[in-house]
């Protein structure tokens, strides 16, 4: 069973209102939130999968778990608290790139706190984290205890996600990612990450600084470029992305990332001994898999992947 940790939100999507009022703004209102998207794909994927999270006792909160039920979630390590749910708006680009803005403050997927996390058995093969649940307080500070706990007892794995929107402070981000690389030991990031944490820097310079520790994967994705994948054994190597009519990206890198891990437990290697012993054909497979995974969800024409959870 792999252990997916942070926010679990309500994105309202922007539609588009031509002929409607200039003060009027329709929105569609759809679950998610990167950790949420990742324990929804996995699931989707065949993996047992649980999701560690503060959802709100709103409404909104209420329909997150149904959905997470629905979906075949483990519903054991959710947090119940009096607070609101977090909201995202998103405006979709021309290109099919999201834009967000975030209503976040002091809302519920924040509040976990140290005595929340639970004991995990043997049971537990993995830890994904990921997002803005890397550095807003309280949850910040709670998953980078259970990181460190669990380091190198069970396979780690990260997805930074920048989004300044919830926290704007770029210092902040790279500090506590430079702190969390040390125990993680697959990494998924993309170029746009790298370009707001470290601008002007070789993405290739950075990464081999992540593989010196733990780190024995690094997945870097660049969009219609394809994905690039750096091995501390095996080298660097890339592979195309699929042709497809994209529709948007939203949910494309959370995609990939549950399509890696899925592949790694399919493989049986969803260890820190499992990921070290794997070759370069089998990574090459790895990748192959989470680039198709990806292209289906920009084109929002895979039926059993991610994401679209409408609230109706």
């Amino acid at each position: 069973m792999y252990l997916v940790c942070g926010e679990a939100l309500f994105d309202f999507f922007s539609e588009n209102d031509a002929g409607a009022k200039v003060s009027t703004v329709n929105y569609r209102a759809i679950a998610g939130g990167s950790p949420f998207n990742v324990a929804i794909g996995l699931r989707r994927l065949g993996i047992d999968v649980a999701l560690l999270a503060g959802l709100s006792t709103d409404y909104l909160g209420r329909r997150l778990r149904q959905t997470l039920q629905e979906e075949g979630v483990r519903l054991d390590y959710l947090q119940d608290f009096d607070a609101p749910t977090t909201l995202a708006m998103v405006a979709v680009g021309a290109d099919g790139s999201p834009h967000y803005s975030f209503r976040g403050e002091g809302c519920a997927d924040r509040q976990l706190l140290p005595k929340h996390l639970p004991e995990l058995d043997a049971g537990v093969r993995g830890l994904h984290i990921g997002s803005f649940s890397l550095v807003v307080q309280p949850i910040a500070d709670t998953l980078l205890a259970l990181v460190r706990r669990e380091s190198g007892k069970r396979l780690i794995s990260l997805d930074p996600n920048v989004r300044l929107n919830p926290e704007p402070d770029i210092e902040r981000w790279r500090e506590r990612i430079s702190t969390l690389v040390e125990h993680a030991d697959l990494i998924k990031v993309s170029d746009e990450d790298l370009n707001l944490l470290y601008p002007g820097l070789d993405p290739q310079c950075v990464i081999e600084g992540w593989l010196e520790h733990r780190c024995q994967l690094v997945f870097l994705t660049r969009g219609g470029q394809g994905a690039t994948v750096f091995s501390r054994r095996h080298g660097t190597w890339s592979v195309p992305a699929h042709a497809v009519v994209t529709v948007d990206t939203v949910g494309a890198g959370d995609t990939f990332q549950a399509a890696l891990i899925a592949w790694l437990t399919e493989q049986q290697s969803d260890s820190v001994e499992g990921l070290q012993r794997l070759s370069r054909e089998q990574i090459d497979a790895m990748l192959g898999f989470a680039v198709s995974a990806a292209a289906l969800t920009c084109g929002k024409t895979g039926p059993d992947l991610p994401f679209r959870h409408q609230l109706e």
